[in-house]
């Protein structure tokens, strides 16, 4: 049985600790995948970009036809409630979800807009280490197109291809992995977005509808350009990974954190892994 971290839920109008169960075997959302989800952070007394965070949430339910029943602004107040019951600067994961609890009236497969249901939950989870480089490797797996899954989505059906992503990789002896667009081009690692830096200039993957834009993907490169840095968007293959002066990863989880070995070649934590950290780590705290 897992050991679950300090853990707070809020459904239906009311606080809960635990991981409370909250699905049944007919649940839509139990067995046809009808959930979304979104993921923001606390840290330093900070939830930097949570609006952003939230509005997605509400998008990605409609892209999965599903009902965004809370506005952006109740989820903050939501959290906002929620951060008290932790102890002050507390590393958490924000985590608001819908999901579909019935299927439509004429087919099961469909899920009923009307019965979406939302909760908000978050819990301790400590930042990376960002002294501790990950390895990567590439994937034997690739991204779906828009046109066969919900990708415009943060949606839990898209997970299982990630988690086998990362099982492969880890039985040989990688944190985490690159996955593919259909056309052979690099997308992202199982778990966040990807940069590189060649030469003085930063490049990440093009946002060309595979994978999930992220939020802290968007702020960091905002934040490299407004400070001077070119930082491009690109369409990337393995090889400029594999002959890159830096790699680092971003995303909501870790939010900027180095890569220390592609394949069997060990890397630094150089100036441009640094520099976009000090950046998001400044615009979190003056927000």
């Amino acid at each position: 049985m897992a050991d679950w971290t300090e853990t707070h839920t809020f459904l239906d109008g009311e606080w809960f600790e635990g991981n409370k169960p909250i699905l049944g075997p007919r649940s839509h959302a139990f067995w046809l995948g009808t959930s979304v989800f979104d993921g923001a952070r606390a840290f330093e007394g900070v939830t930097p970009d949570l609006d952003q965070h939230c509005a997605r949430l509400n998008r990605s339910a409609q892209a999965l036809w599903l009902k965004p029943i809370m506005s952006v602004e109740a989820i903050q107040e939501l959290v906002k409630d929620g951060l008290k019951k932790f102890a002050p600067g507390s590393q958490l994961y924000i985590r608001p979800m819908y999901w579909a609890e019935h299927g439509s009236t004429t087919s099961s497969v469909p899920p009923d807009p009307e019965s979406t249901r939302f909760l908000l939950t978050m819990y301790v989870a400590p930042l990376p280490d960002p002294s501790k480089g990950i390895a990567i490797t590439r994937s034997a797996y690739s991204k779906p197109l828009p046109m066969t899954a919900p990708t415009q989505a943060k949606a839990g059906c898209l997970y299982p291809n990630n988690g086998r992503a990362l099982l492969e990789a880890r039985e040989r002896g990688f944190d985490n992995c690159i996955l593919f667009d259909m056309l052979g081009n690099v997308a992202e690692l199982a778990t966040a977005n990807v940069f590189l830096a060649k030469d003085g200039v930063v490049m990440t993957p093009m946002a060309n509808g595979s994978f999930l834009n992220g939020v802290t993907r968007q702020r960091v490169l905002k934040l490299m350009r407004a400070e001077g840095m070119d930082a491009q968007e690109r369409t990337l293959g393995y090889a400029d990974f594999e002959t890159a002066d830096e790699i680092f990863v971003v995303g909501n989880y870790g939010k900027v954190t180095p890569v220390g070995r592609i394949d069997e070649r060990t890397l630094q934590s150089g100036p441009m892994f640094r520099k976009a950290r000090e950046l998001y780590w400044d615009y979190a705290h003056s927000r």
